[in-house]
């Protein structure tokens, strides 16, 4: 096991090389930065777009649909969401250097000030939400003119789907169950944002609203499927252990098939993209920390050497919360015609109307970025130097290869930018790196997690074959230049 002292090292490595190496930056860094706010450098939002389109992929693949909807929204959307009066954090303020802090994470009443030591007292509850103005003018000054062009930044994606419900079912023939993504900022105005990606006051989301009849929630159609996955569960009351999805809903540790399907769905695409299983669980949110919104709500949580277990996925069981209030607040129908089955004895189905519940899984791609790198991060000695390497999955690498010539010669240059640009015509995104002895370049793209590097020497101008190095295990083979496309991808 490393020492503590090694570890620590690693994990300045990590904030070192998404700096160096432009991964992540802080924003704002020229006028002195501003807590909750990072800007993703070259490598970083090549690497972010990678892991959001695997996830589309992903969740197309269940048969969802797409949709994009706006950032802003009129202050009637959030009422009727319930964020502005329960999307609040509890609040404590330093009596000495008037600094606030969310209640949480080692800070409460009877603490002391984490910048100066100083005593701290309640603050009451903050509401999160940012707050703008649509379209105001000089000439709205009266209080109902005032309340019309009240707007806010939304704190999830979710609100925008529900909005569009009925549209959406008519998309969808008008049946249940049926299932929309979405990826795109939130923001969120926190207390004290801290913990580089972990909490921030904008950030993407990745979210899946998940339309069912509330009479099928416990028949997952392809609950077969996923039944026998085995996952970690802690859950909110009793011991944590390992236990099959099939144990977990059986035992009612798990309310229904739906939400379990989807927590498995969760942990498959985690691991997919390179998060290791044994440093996942899921934690059942306890009553007293359960969103307004949610009947249930499952964390899956990822174990930080920096951070400890820190939530990276939400899956919640939303009900018919949103979908009734909305239709509450905007006296809309929004009621749905499902066929009830025949009872016994009798020939007829009759039809009922229903407001479908909602299952979604929701997840925090800047959260998940940085349990990436810290988790793709190694350190390893090679002979007499100590080599840094992302091993990051092929699926989500920013780049895929780099190529190199041998020398800085004319003719290997020359062969080397040729093959560079043959790749690049295929789609495979790569680099062309000319600078610095072999060895050096290695180890940048080693760095930066590139699966591949592709080495053009004199022998490539004879036979057209080329070198492949590749990252993990360092091994080189001899490939032809015409097979170079089926090997990278």
């Amino acid at each position: 096991m490393a020492s503590a002292s090694s570890k620590e090292r690693s994990r300045d490595g990590i904030a070192e090389l998404a700096r160096r190496r432009g991964f992540l930056w802080q924003a704002f860094e020229i006028y002195g930065g501003a807590s909750g706010f990072y800007d993703y450098g070259p490598l970083g939002a090549l690497l972010k777009r990678r892991v959001e389109e695997a996830w589309r992929k992903f969740y197309l693949r269940e048969g969802f649909y797409e949709i994009e909807t706006t950032n802003v929204a009129p202050r009637e959307i959030f009422e009727a969401s319930g964020h502005l009066e329960s999307f609040t954090d509890r609040a404590v303020v330093c009596k000495h250097c008037k600094s606030f802090f969310r209640v949480s994470e080692g800070v409460d009443v009877r603490g002391k000030c984490p910048e100066c030591g100083g005593e701290l007292e309640a603050a009451g509850e903050i509401n999160l939400m940012f707050q703008t103005r649509i379209g105001l003018s000089k000439e709205e000054r009266d209080e109902e003119a005032q309340e019309k062009t009240e707007g806010y930044l939304r704190p999830e994606t979710a609100q925008g789907i529900f909005i569009n419900f009925q549209r959406l079912l008519r998309f969808n023939r008008d049946k249940l169950p049926f299932g929309v993504i979405q990826i795109g900022k939130a923001y969120r105005n926190e207390i004290s944002p801290r913990k580089s990606l972990i909490r921030l006051r904008e950030f993407t989301m990745a979210e899946a609203e998940v339309f069912v009849d509330p009479g099928e929630k416990s028949n997952h159609p392809r609950f077969d499927e996923v039944k026998d996955r085995m996952l970690w569960f802690v859950p909110s009351e009793g011991e944590g252990g390992e236990k099959s999805l099939e144990e977990a809903v059986r035992s009612g540790i798990i309310s229904n098939e739906y939400l379990g399907y989807h927590i498995v769905k969760v942990e498959e695409f985690l691991e997919r993209i390179g998060i290791p299983r044994d440093k996942l669980r899921f934690r059942q949110h306890r009553p007293e920390e359960m969103a307004h919104y949610a009947r249930d709500c499952w964390d899956a949580e990822f174990l930080s050497d920096r951070y400890g277990w820190m939530e990276i996925v939400g899956v919640a069981d939303r009900g018919d919360y949103d979908l009734s209030s909305h239709a509450s607040h905007s006296n809309t129908d929004i009621g749905v015609h499902v066929q009830l089955p025949a009872r016994e004895g009798e020939t007829v189905k009759t039809k009922a109307k229903i407001t479908p519940h909602v299952i979604e899984p929701s997840y925090g791609i800047d959260r998940i970025i940085y349990a990436l790198l810290e988790s793709s991060f190694y350190e390893e000695q090679v002979g007499k130097e100590k080599r840094k390497v992302l091993r990051l999955k092929n699926e989500i690498a920013p780049i895929i290869a780099a190529v190199f010539p041998l020398l800085n010669r004319d003719e290997l240059k020359s062969k080397a930018k040729e093959v560079f640009q043959m790749l690049r015509d295929t789609s495979i995104f790569v680099e062309y790196d000319d600078s610095g002895s072999i060895g050096r370049r290695y180890r940048r793209q080693d760095e930066i997690g590139t699966p591949y590097c592709i080495t053009i020497d004199y022998e490539t101008l004879a036979d057209d074959t080329v070198t492949v190095r590749e990252r993990d295990t360092m091994k080189q083979v001899r490939v032809p230049i015409g097979k170079l496309e089926e090997v990278l991808v």
